[in-house]
């Protein structure tokens, strides 16, 4: 009688038949992949140890029975577990860039990895200006390392309130060979740079609301809970970042920070914050930015048009 390791050879019968059970089992998806397909290609060329951004050429190839046996074992524990691809893979991957990850940490994704590795000059100004920068909640410290290739003549101090993430962090940091550059540092939000001002500060805080937090799927319940919880209307940490961001700002300096689905609410309650909305490939008016004198205090109010416009000279 013949099994499943006999009847699918190649790499397309695997990838035909992971996209079946993948639908068939509802699996959500949002940590890297966004369809049944992109998640099935990503968990069968990782396992083959093949470059995952080049499919095509692996299509027709014929897997040895041993390579067939371990495809089919990922592609089962996505299903059975409900884990994050990433999660069952250790790594994750953002504009070329490769990530270890693990569940002491949220997957890495963002819009504003997809600003840094774009024409991040068009918000910040020239780039040779950016001399430090702090990114706040940097998690396993990928958002940290892309600002590090895009201001490449800067230092960057990365914090996080979870020791456990910023132990991915540190781990990321030697991987990309950046520890001259990027300094870790333990502490809610800016307790641990006290007394210091940033050319540039960067944030993906937790954002999302309790009530989306309880409709989590399993995937997204598999990561930290602390990476996500912002509260009741998900800017509980967002609030606390345009309070005390003006203390940290040096002139000229900017704040950038990702904030999901709560522009409606965020603008009502910041009253007249002249926000600058950001576009990415993949989202629209889910990151702003705002100047060191934007938010100083008693700063008349200007408006500013959505996109990525050039902030004043």
């Amino acid at each position: 009688m013949s099994t499943i390791l006999d009847d699918l050879t190649t790499v397309r019968d695997w990838l035909r038949w992971a996209v079946s059970r993948f639908n068939e089992a509802g699996l959500a998806y949002g940590h890297g992949t966004e369809t049944a397909l992109d998640e099935a290609a990503f968990l069968i060329l990782h396992r083959l140890k093949l470059p995952i951004d080049q499919l095509e050429p692996w299509l027709d190839c014929t897997l040895t029975r041993a390579e067939r046996a371990a495809v089919h074992e990922l592609l089962m524990r996505r299903i059975t577990t409900r884990k994050p691809a990433p999660y069952l893979t250790g790594e994750a991957w953002i504009g070329g860039h490769r990530f270890l990850v693990d569940e002491r940490t949220i997957v890495p994704r963002s819009f504003i990895a997809e600003l840094l590795g774009g024409d991040i000059a068009s918000i910040v100004g020239s780039p040779e200006r950016i001399r430090r920068v702090l990114d706040l909640c940097t998690g396993g410290g990928s958002i940290a390392i892309l600002a590090a290739y895009a201001f490449p003549g800067a230092i960057i101090d990365a914090t996080d309130i979870s020791p456990e993430a910023l132990a991915v962090a540190r781990r990321n940091v030697v991987e990309h060979e950046l520890n001259q550059r990027i300094r870790i540092r333990q502490g809610d939000l800016f307790s641990a740079v006290q007394g210091q001002t940033f050319d540039l500060i960067l944030s993906n805080p937790p954002y999302v609301t309790d009530a989306s937090i309880a409709a989590f799927p399993p995937e997204f319940r598999a990561e930290p809970a602390l990476a996500h919880a912002g509260g009741p209307d998900g800017l509980d940490v967002v609030r606390r970042i345009l309070a005390e961001a003006p203390r940290h700002l040096a002139p000229g300096g900017g704040l950038l920070v990702e904030i999901g689905t709560g522009r409606e609410a965020l603008e009502r309650q910041s009253g007249q914050l002249p926000f600058l909305w950001l576009e990415t490939a993949t989202s629209s008016g889910e990151v702003f930015y705002l100047t060191a004198e934007d938010l100083a205090p008693a700063k008349p109010a200007r408006k500013r048009s959505p996109g990525r416009s050039t902030p004043p000279q």
